[in-house]
């Protein structure tokens, strides 16, 4: 992989389709502008997210759409050249997931399924079962929705797989249980960035996370899109606002520069880990 810009989006989506593909439609134009091969966009940009996690309201779900949805087509026209990886409702027959699609032109690079489903999920959607690095143009990648990342069996699987860079779809709210009154103060702020900056840096990998903004019924979202080294640094990124966080990378260089010394991949001892962790 040679040297490539990265755009994180922070952006609003919520139920209205044609809505959300101006919007995506502006952030993929706003990114091509900035040199972007790769952006990443928020869980659930399609539709939106949960308008309550504690009791979802079966009738106020987000739109399911068919993983050859023809929506997700328009988006793979908009990326052309560049590659894009979103989130949507993804609408499984019998099951609905929480799931994460990468295109370009040329159509459907990469899927995932979210596999860690927090509470207020269980009732609404049915988990993933794996995580699955696949080649892009701009490199060989892998996804994560939200509350994947706060596992770190999840970003190891794709590290291990191949991936150079991880792609965080988000739509992660402020706490719920406990708010604080400024968002910098935030117990989930915090968690945010720590899980981000940690899961770059243990796995020495580029990191692209994005979030929702705004608010949807009781959810306020963080934002703090940003691009993450391999060392753990953030490179670029947005605060809470919405806009892009833009980096331009050496990969592969920086990858290798981080794991001249150690390489935490290859140090590694499965035999002394619990629970079948590799």
């Amino acid at each position: 992989m040679s040297t490539v810009r990265i755009g994180a989006a922070a952006a609003h989506f919520g139920r209205d389709l044609e809505f959300d593909l101006a919007r995506i439609a502006k952030l993929i134009d706003d990114a091509r502008r900035a040199g972007a091969g790769l952006l990443v966009l928020p869980d659930a940009a399609l539709g939106g997210y949960l308008a309550d996690l504690r009791h979802p309201d079966p009738d106020a779900l987000p739109p399911a759409l068919a993983p050859d949805d023809p929506v997700i087509g328009r988006v793979a026209a908009l990326a052309a050249e560049m590659v894009v990886c979103l989130g949507y409702s993804e609408d499984g027959g019998q099951k609905r997931y929480n799931a994460a699609v990468c295109v370009s032109g040329d159509g459907v690079l990469g899927r995932h399924r979210k596999v860690h489903l927090p509470a207020g999920e269980v009732a609404v959607y049915s988990p993933g079962e794996s995580f699955d690095a696949f080649d892009t143009p701009v490199g060989k990648l892998g996804m994560l929705i939200d509350y994947d990342k706060t596992f770190p069996e999840s970003a190891r699987s794709l590290a291990l797989g191949g991936a150079e860079v991880l792609a965080c779809l988000s739509a992660w709210p402020t706490s719920i249980t406990n708010r604080a009154p400024r968002m910098a103060q935030d117990r989930q702020a915090r968690l945010f960035d720590l899980y981000d900056q940690t899961r770059a840096a243990e796995n020495q990998v580029v990191l692209a996370s994005s979030n929702q903004t705004g608010s949807l019924g009781g959810m306020r979202f963080l934002g703090q899109a940003k691009v993450v080294g391999p060392g753990g640094d953030i490179l670029a990124r947005t605060w809470s606002k919405a806009g892009l966080a833009v980096a331009e990378i050496d990969v592969t260089a920086e990858i290798d520069r981080a794991r001249r010394v150690l390489r935490h991949l290859d140090e590694r001892r499965p035999s002394a880990y619990r629970g079948g962790a590799e």
